[in-house]
């Protein structure tokens, strides 16, 4: 069957939005975006939206699912996957190539295998009882019900409740049948030597938070988003809201985050990797190569131009 989309995936700092928007100038195609923090207004440095390099040769390349909602709210893979599949049916109407990026690894696999998924209320009395328990208890339950493979369940308690909650939800009801077309995707994983990478995340952070990623996060604070729904985004808002209670120095906020952007990235290829084993091929190529060159393996990739394929 031929491709119907192209997915560009990777750890974070590898560079998939340029890639991405790369392809979508030279395909006549629509990025839409997998990543779990993207699609909330004004978080922009800490999420790495990089708004502007969805243009090229002063041609703006049209993107989704980036700044759809307000912070606060809660975002997860079933509104994920319902969000993806309007905007990439109208994508396809407009005979455009959909190109899906994003370093979510859960958010990716749910749309490429096609999950059943069910949006799961809030249970107010079984939070009521969790929120008692410590960290390692909540962890022991979850455990009980599946094999952690995504650790950001458990980065936090909220996190670990959550995570509960869905488990006993779908023990409780029968899944929700699938009304979606599988995809075609041609996937491609960017990956960087483990050194390089951490230099990158390392040097990225730096430049982030010169550009004012600290003041994004006092702001979003001054606008009245609750410190603990910031911290539940994790990573950068995570940090720099501990950092700004005043529960570290500077120095120790930025080794403590520095460390935990390193862990995420090692985290993400994991998941990919496991994506590999649970049936989805990706084709690798390396972040450190010229974006165009990388561009033209993946679109004689996608007309199967074997001549050109290395």
């Amino acid at each position: 069957m031929k491709y119907n989309i192209i997915t560009i995936l990777g750890p974070t700092a590898t560079g998939k939005t340029k890639l991405a928007v790369q392809l979508c100038y030279q395909m006549n195609g629509e990025m839409i975006s997998a990543d779990s923090r993207q699609v909330y207004k004004k978080m922009n440095l800490g999420t790495g939206k990089d708004l502007s390099e969805y243009t090229i040769n002063h041609i703006p390349i049209p993107y989704h699912l980036i700044d759809i909602l307000e912070p606060g709210e809660k975002y997860n893979v079933f509104r994920f996957k319902n969000d993806f599949y309007s905007v990439y049916s109208e994508i396809v109407k407009r005979e455009k190539l959909p190109v899906l990026c994003g370093g979510s690894g859960m958010y990716i696999e749910s749309v490429l295998r096609n999950y059943n998924l069910v949006e799961v209320p809030e249970n107010i009395e079984l939070r009521k009882k969790l929120e008692t328990l410590s960290l390692t208890e909540l962890i022991k339950i979850l455990k009980s019900y599946k094999n952690l493979h995504n650790k950001t369940d458990v980065d936090t308690k909220k996190r670990a409740i959550r995570a509960i909650e869905i488990e006993v939800y779908e023990h409780q009801h029968k899944t929700v049948l699938n009304h979606y077309s599988p995809l075609n995707s041609l996937n491609i994983g960017l990956m960087l030597d483990r050194n390089m990478r951490r230099e990158k995340i390392t040097q990225r952070l730096k430049v982030r938070l010169e550009q004012g990623m600290i003041d994004e996060v006092r702001q979003l604070l001054h606008d009245g988003i609750n410190a603990d729904d910031l911290i539940y985004y994790g990573l950068e808002y995570k940090y720099i809201t501990e950092y700004l209670l005043g529960f570290y120095s500077y120095d120790v906020f930025f080794s403590k985050l520095e460390t935990a952007i390193h862990q995420f990235a090692k985290r993400q290829m994991t998941y990919f990797r496991g994506m590999e084993r649970r049936g989805i091929p990706i084709h690798w190529l390396n972040a450190d190569t010229r974006v165009e060159e990388n561009a033209q393996h993946i679109m004689a990739l996608f007309n199967n131009d074997r001549s050109t394929i290395r």
